[in-house]
């Protein structure tokens, strides 16, 4: 394996009018490997969302820096950025956040469509996703007429729909029962193993976390390795 992300000396500070400014991330470094599924838990308020929002340049550190594939990412403008987020990066979050208006299809299609690709040239790879995932017989479907899981599912392939070579899950099944989270545990294993797919995910459930090749715990700005999912319910 070769390391797709490289964080050194990562420093998030946050002006709160007061004589302090606020640190959430201090001098902070990891590296997440191609192909790898990376777990980062940790009690609430510690900053785990703030580490996704930066590794996916969604907002800028105080200091320190990003590589991902030997490029600096924060010696990009606004608008270069833009287009990393766009075409290198995936996202899912804990709210699927599908657009209610839209089929399954057509939500998996957004992120290429938003390159100003026409829906006829991305319909082929937006149907292969929702097989992948199990989901072809859902792709006429609008969110309404989706289950929790199903919706999920619909955000994982939207974010593979531009081929990103990193994809940041937030929370990813903590609106999801036990029951119904179990598949997407499965998929995103699967992906991993037969897609080489990197993924990056921020959790508190252990059967999530049990998947990652690594489990990162975020304590007092920085991160150190758990040795198993079984520690992983002492950061809930």
């Amino acid at each position: 394996m070769s390391v797709l992300l490289d964080v050194q000396g990562l420093v998030k500070q946050y002006d709160t009018g007061g004589d302090e400014p606020l640190t959430v991330l201090q001098d902070l470094s990891m590296q997440v490997e191609r192909g790898e599924i990376v777990a980062v838990v940790g009690e609430s308020g510690t900053g785990k969302s703030t580490l996704l929002h930066l590794i996916g340049a969604l907002d800028r550190p105080t200091s320190g820096t990003v590589h991902f594939a030997d490029t600096n990412v924060f010696e990009k403008d606004d608008e270069a950025l833009a287009d990393f987020r766009n075409r290198s990066i995936g996202f899912v979050f804990q709210f699927h956040h599908l657009l209610p208006e839209f089929t399954a299809l057509e939500n998996v299609a957004m992120p290429a469509l938003i390159q100003h690709r026409t829906l006829r040239d991305v319909t082929g790879r937006a149907k292969e996703l929702l097989d992948i995932l199990g989901l072809s017989d859902r792709a006429a479907h609008q969110p309404s007429a989706l289950s929790g899981g199903e919706k999920q599912r619909v955000a994982v392939a939207r974010a593979l729909m531009n081929e990103p070579e990193m994809v940041l899950l937030d929370e990813p099944t903590g609106n999801l029962d036990a029951r119904t989270a179990e598949p997407l545990h499965r998929e995103i294993d699967r992906l991993s193993r037969d897609l080489g797919q990197t993924f990056v995910i921020v959790t508190h459930n252990p059967a999530l976390a049990d998947i990652a090749d690594r489990i990162l715990r975020l304590e007092h700005g920085q991160l150190r390795e758990v040795d198993s999912a079984d520690d992983v319910t002492l950061a809930h």
